[in-house]
């Protein structure tokens, strides 16, 4: 390939991921913890309540329920026993009378037990945080910055892919480790984007699509539908072949509903009932769940009469959807990791964490190749203010990502039952952090900064195992053991690795090149010279 169109190719690829680096960093570093959005609920949660209750009460549960809220008939959902211990329980949508969420389960007496919902959850954080990077403010604004700097990471792709071209046998899976540090990153950079590169093409045409919908439906209807999407979208609902009958009926029994879904496909695991217009002959039940054979949206269901249990639709039924259907919920389950089981989470976990490096290492690089290009016109290297900002706002923004994820979900259990609004103290203890480590970095420099912030991000995520082993050793504290241990481990580990980086980046400020943005020695020169001055 001509070295001028390479040329040209690897200037769209530095611009454009420059532009959309830092965006993409918390976008990817969040949407790897959204794999796991459930244990993190737990972790934080206090343990369920207790209920001996199984499905074959379900019919009790149910009509104990509606006889204290009997208007909430019209629409409430059965959820079934949870792995995390959360028995069989009945929950409400939120009503005019009672904005609140609220549950019932089956007390050990036999009674019917009626707690509210806790609406805080550190998964709903992490994932506006994944979808929004962090913008603060309305959620569509968030969404549509992410969506365009998704679609320069499209063109970053594609223009990454033209320049490796060339080289891509001799360089696929080169990995030089030495003195050159550079040449390691880029190498790392390389290997990690080229392996990966299917999963970052599903993220980034994905990513697109659910950032700008807004903006591709308005589209739409005014150029495809003139003006009727709607109607269009109403007249393919499941529920346009439900026959209407207010008529009162009665209803068959949540194991029978369940044992007729299971019946008609043999590999789905049910979740939850979700009926509407319980107790009259047009009664529907959505019976949801997932079944990992298939790509599908977070779940599928199945729509059926809750008064005859006959099959209604199956547009979204894993394994009998149409076409159509099928390929959009492929689009989904791709993005989100949902299917496969545990396997796929784990390695949409870490192959999150690898795409949150290529942003990162692909910053430094930049970085460190405006050392290279003063290099070339002779004399001293005197960094930039564009490097020096660039090098601080990488700094900031990464590791302010970081930590302020691991504070907030540490802070999430010693704030649990304590404040009114769980929610809003995630969300402003996230945001502290994230903008208290931004201002730090511009403030102290990339390199000092870059120390001091690996400390406190390595301090942070040593919160959440920390936490765990003082509610173990001084049960005093009111805290508790959670069944997610998970969630320790893995925050142990991720303490331990920043340390490391803190150490490795506090020696490289002792022994790097003194005409690096990353050097401290040259930091220390400017600051006696000054003051000599």
């Amino acid at each position: 390939m001509r070295t001028d169109v390479v040329r040209i190719y690897k200037s769209v690829h530095t611009w454009t991921g420059i532009v959309t680096g830092l965006i993409l960093f918390i976008a990817f570093y969040a949407g790897a913890l959204t794999m796991f959005k459930e244990p993190l609920d737990r972790w934080i949660a206090p343990p369920a309540p207790v209920s001996t209750a199984g499905l074959e009460k379900g019919s009790e549960l149910i009509a104990g329920a509606l006889a204290l809220r009997p208007e909430a008939a019209k629409g409430f959902s059965l959820v079934l026993a949870e792995e995390n211990g959360r028995p069989l329980h009945v929950t409400w949508e939120r009503m005019r009378n009672d904005p609140d969420p609220w549950s019932a389960i089956l007390a050990t007496d036999g009674s019917v037990e009626v707690t509210q919902l806790d609406p805080a959850g550190i998964g709903l954080l992490v994932d506006i945080v994944h979808r929004t990077a962090g913008v603060p403010g309305d959620l569509d604004i968030g969404t549509a910055v992410t969506g365009i700097a998704s679609a320069l990471y499209v063109v970053a792709l594609v223009s990454g892919v033209i320049i490796l071209l060339p080289s891509l046998v001799k360089d696929f899976f080169a990995l030089r480790v030495g003195r050159n540090l550079k040449r390691m990153w880029l190498d790392a950079h390389n290997v990690v984007g080229i392996v990966s590169l299917p999963f970052h093409i599903v993220m980034a045409l994905s990513a697109v699509v659910f950032g700008l919908h807004d903006q591709f439906y308005d589209t739409l209807n005014e150029v495809v539908y003139e003006g009727r999407m709607m109607s269009v979208i109403e007249g393919s609902s499941p529920l346009r072949t439900l026959k209407r009958d207010p008529q009162p009926a009665a209803m068959l029994p949540p194991a029978e509903i369940l044992a007729r879904a299971t019946a008609f496909s043999p590999g789905f695991a049910p979740a939850s009932l979700q009926y509407q217009g319980y107790g009259t002959g047009g009664a529907m039940v959505r019976v949801w769940g997932a079944d990992p054979r298939y790509l599908v949206r977070r779940e599928g269901f199945l729509v059926m009469s809750a008064a005859t249990g006959a099959v209604v639709d199956t547009e979204y039924m894993p394994g009998h959807q149409g076409t159509w259907s099928s390929a959009v919920s492929a689009f989904f389950s791709l993005h989100f990791g949902s299917f496969g089981g545990g396997t796929v989470r784990w390695g949409y976990f870490f192959l999150g964490l690898a795409g949150a490096f290529l942003f990162y290492s692909g910053n430094l690089l930049w970085i460190e190749s405006r050392r290279k290009t003063e290099r070339r016109h002779g004399g001293p290297v005197a960094q930039s203010r564009a490097t020096a900002l660039m090098a601080a706002g990488t700094v900031g923004v990464s590791l302010g990502c970081i930590a302020g994820l691991s504070l907030t979900i540490a802070a999430g259990k010693w704030l649990h039952g304590v404040v009114e609004d769980l929610n809003g103290w995630h969300d402003g203890v996230y945001h502290a952090v994230f903008l208290g480590a931004c201002a730090w970095a511009f403030g102290r420099g990339a390199a000092r900064a870059g120390v001091e912030l690996l400390w406190a991000t390595a301090a942070a995520t040593a919160a959440i195992p920390a936490t765990t082993l003082l509610a173990w050793l001084l049960p005093g504290l009111g805290l508790w053991v959670s069944d997610s241990l998970g969630v320790d481990l893995v925050a142990l580990v991720g303490a331990l690795v920043f340390a490391r980086m803190a150490r490795a980046s506090a020696r490289r400020i002792r022994q790097g090149p003194v005409d690096s943005v990353w050097a401290g020695r040259r930091l220390r020169l400017e600051e006696a010279a000054a003051a000599a001055d």
